[in-house]
């Protein structure tokens, strides 16, 4: 469904010569190491074999790192010859089995954590940073297009090729230090043509940036001829990067962007991340466009926060995706939302608005409800419009109106022609909207004329957007196992925060100035201003929170909840969530709690960790169990996760091991040298390591950089307990594939 930008992998930075591991090792032979329990005591190794060997790769143009381990090897050689030509030394083997230490709870941080999300010192700024991902979708619009003479035409490279040459966008001193320094051996440490790199932000963050073009048959170059089987293509490719990314961008050209932006939201149930709209008025390409400042404020927020609703961000201004509209064909501030306050805005820095956050109930994994049904319209309400156009309009196979009506959901209450159609099409099972034709405020059923549609079968549609209503209308209407009364019911419910429940208006809502401890608070440092009170309630209560969520005070986390308490609020100095300490401190019920209120289980803290990172520290299994339940994951495991994994198997520490791989972790994924966590707790003798990671079903005929296996390994140290471990295994392994 997309097309990534690609090029030749094995293209190099001429300036300076690449490294490779046979250039880099410079290990010595006689490293006074014990031999593992079993082992025979013999550790003559040919010197001159003692490196690797470099022949050529499969890859044109490339070399890899083998060994004579990986050919073909015959019991004619015996077993002294195969004691002397061993391509490495069993000094060797311990040496890269220890390169990495582990701290307390297998938690560390080596030298390099390009991709993961541990903070770690940049080597080009020398700070500790944490780096992000976003992906950024387009799937057409003004940003993709170029102008020449012959006037306006998408052009597929042209977004990557412009974003490059932006300094806030792409940090060009970064990557020639990567590509500069990553192995010849290890190319995918390196930067990918289609990838963006950010400078490290204000907030320390470093955020990579991968763009994704939708294929060409699906690009709608004009989003005015985009239809609702589109929602479903972006939808999907959304789904198919959920665990990879921390947040998605998606640019949409701006004339039904609010349509798609609105569907979207329905269509994600239980999101989790990030996932934000932008686009432009005019072609990136032009001197005075638009597209740059959206493009960046979009990133700065999918790559900085969760934010877990599908959102828009335009002019400064990040609006929730179901509650903005267009209402501007010219000007920069093309978009608003007239009923709902910015979520977000972007100026000097990013200011978030908690309290405005939408928290959908994550008790169940993410997931896209692609069943949409296109039998639905608008009919807008105007000064002697026909019962016969009315009549037609609402005849099968329309299933689904938005009435447009006047001011707060007023309809031609003399008109009885137009009732009884709208009656006879109620009876049919036709589910109709009322939704106001202002911009601003929403529909009132008190009123004399309201109430004539009501009982003619109307509902309210309170303050939706007609995007919002149209596109409500189709997610529900794909419900076929609803009754027309649980659609009706359904349309009428606060899914997404598209509508605001006016009927509760009377319930006391919290002020900064109506609490009894921010005012005691306030009273003492003598603070008068609202800005200042505010100011003290966003320093304060994440912090109450945490104590709760710490401690397992469901009640007090309520109470400080109804005084204006935040779930997903991270305290300002180390970014932690009340759901991180709940996941630290084991606290079950309040996992439970927060999951069930809507607390994201993505959030990253300052130090890179999500809650779920917090469950493995603790190694609580029951709780990385239920914050997978509910949708927790990792990520794709990467270089630097294996590099734990091997640092863990080194220590034989099987029970953080075994947090890890309830978690999710591939522990097939080898470290910088290819080597699992299987090869390192072979060479280290751990026994107890081995029998743990067999059980997890990992892979024995993994192959290192070297071209060694696990069992290769044991052999070169001529430990005969370990092979016969491997090679019972094996057996198994290869007894059950043959069934």
């Amino acid at each position: 469904m997309y097309h990534k930008f690609m090029s030749d992998s094995g293209k190099k930075t001429p300036s300076s010569p690449r490294k490779n591991l046979g250039t880099v090792l410079e290990r010595s032979e006689n490293d006074d190491i014990p031999n593992p329990t079993g082992a025979i005591d013999n550790r003559s190794v040919d010197s001159e074999s003692a490196s690797p060997k470099r022949v050529p790769g499969d890859n044109p143009g490339r070399e890899t790192m083998q060994s004579s381990a990986s050919l073909d090897y015959s019991e004619k050689d015996g077993t002294t010859k195969r004691k002397l030509h061993a391509q490495l030394s069993r000094s060797f083997f311990q040496s890269r089995s220890s390169s990495f230490s582990s701290s307390v709870d297998g938690c560390f941080s080596p030298s390099r954590h390009r991709l993961g999300t541990v903070a770690v010192e940049d080597p080009i700024t020398h700070e500790k940073v944490v780096n992000s991902k976003v992906l950024l979708l387009y799937t057409g619009g003004a940003l993709g297009w170029k102008v020449d003479p012959q006037g306006f035409h998408l052009d597929k490279n042209n977004i990557l090729r412009e974003l490059k040459k932006l300094p806030m966008m792409h940090d060009i001193k970064y990557v020639d230090y990567i590509e500069e320094n990553v192995l010849d051996d290890i190319p995918e440490e390196g930067i990918g043509s289609d990838t963006l790199v950010m400078p490290v932000s204000k907030y320390g963050k470093r955020i990579f940036v991968d763009v994704l073009e939708m294929e060409e048959s699906d690009v709608v170059v004009h989003s005015k001829d985009q239809d609702i089987q589109d929602w479903s293509k972006v939808a999907l490719q959304i789904k198919e990067h959920y665990e990879k990314y921390h947040g998605f961008v998606i640019l949409h050209g701006t004339d039904t962007m609010a349509y798609l932006a609105s569907a979207l939201s329905f269509m994600f149930e239980s999101l989790g991340k990030s996932v934000i709209f932008t686009g432009s008025q005019y072609a990136l390409s032009d001197h005075l466009n638009d597209g740059r400042q959206n493009l960046l404020g979009a990133i700065m927020i999918a790559g900085h926060y969760v934010i877990p609703e599908v959102t828009l961000f335009f002019h400064g201004k990040l609006y929730r995706g179901n509650r903005a509209l267009k209402v501007d064909a010219r000007r920069f501030g093309a978009f608003d939302s007239p009923n709902c306050p910015p979520l977000a805005t972007v100026e000097a820095g990013i200011e978030v608005e908690w309290e405005e956050l939408f928290l959908e109930n994550q008790a169940t994994k993410f997931r896209v409800h692609t069943k949409m049904s296109s039998r639905i319209g608008v009919l807008r309400i105007f000064p002697g419009i026909t019962a016969e156009a009315v009549r037609a309009f609402l005849e099968p196979p329309i299933e689904g109106v938005v009435l447009e009506t006047y001011g707060a959901g007023n309809g031609p209450d003399s008109r009885e022609d137009l009732l009884q159609e709208i009656r006879a099409a109620s009876k049919r099972g036709v589910v109709i909207v009322n939704c106001t034709q202002c911009l601003y405020g929403h529909v009132v059923d008190d009123y004399a004329t309201g109430r004539v549609l009501v009982e003619a079968g109307v509902i309210s549609g309170n303050d939706m957007t007609v995007e919002a209503a149209l596109t409500k209308l189709s997610y529900v209407l794909g419900h076929d196992e609803l009754t027309v009364e649980e659609r009706k019911k359904m349309m009428k419910t606060n899914l997404r925060g598209e509508l605001t429940l006016y009927k509760d208006e009377e319930m006391h809502q919290f002020s900064v100035r109506d609490n009894e401890l921010i005012d005691a608070v306030a009273s003492h440092f003598k603070v008068g201003s609202t800005e200042e009170v505010r100011f003290i309630k966003q320093a304060l209560f994440p912090v109450l929170m945490c104590h709760a969520a710490g401690r397992g005070d469901i009640d007090a986390m309520e109470e400080l909840c109804r005084q204006g308490g935040v779930l997903n609020a991270a305290t300002s100095h180390d970014g932690r969530t009340p759901l991180h300490v709940a996941c630290l401190e084991g606290q079950l019920r309040v996992i439970r709690h927060l999951l069930a209120k809507g607390a994201s289980p993505h959030v990253i803290d300052n130090h890179g960790q999500t809650p779920l990172h917090d469950a493995i520290r603790s190694a609580n299994e029951e709780a990385i169990l239920l914050l997978r339940e509910f949708g927790a994951h990792l990520g794709p495991t990467t270089t630097d996760t294996a590099l734990v994994m091997c640092s863990l198997a080194a220590d034989d520490k099987v029970d953080v091991l075994r947090a890890w791989h309830l978690a999710g972790v591939d522990l097939n994924v080898g470290d910088y040298d290819r080597r699992t966590a299987l090869h390192v707790a072979v060479c280290r003798n751990n026994v107890n390591t081995v029998k743990f990671l067999l059980d997890c079903g990992v892979d024995l005929n993994v192959r290192d950089l070297y071209g060694f296996t696990p069992l290769r390994n044991a052999e070169v140290f001529e430990n005969r307990e370990m092979v016969e471990i491997l090679e019972i295994a094996l057996e198994k392994k290869n007894e059950a594939t043959v069934k």
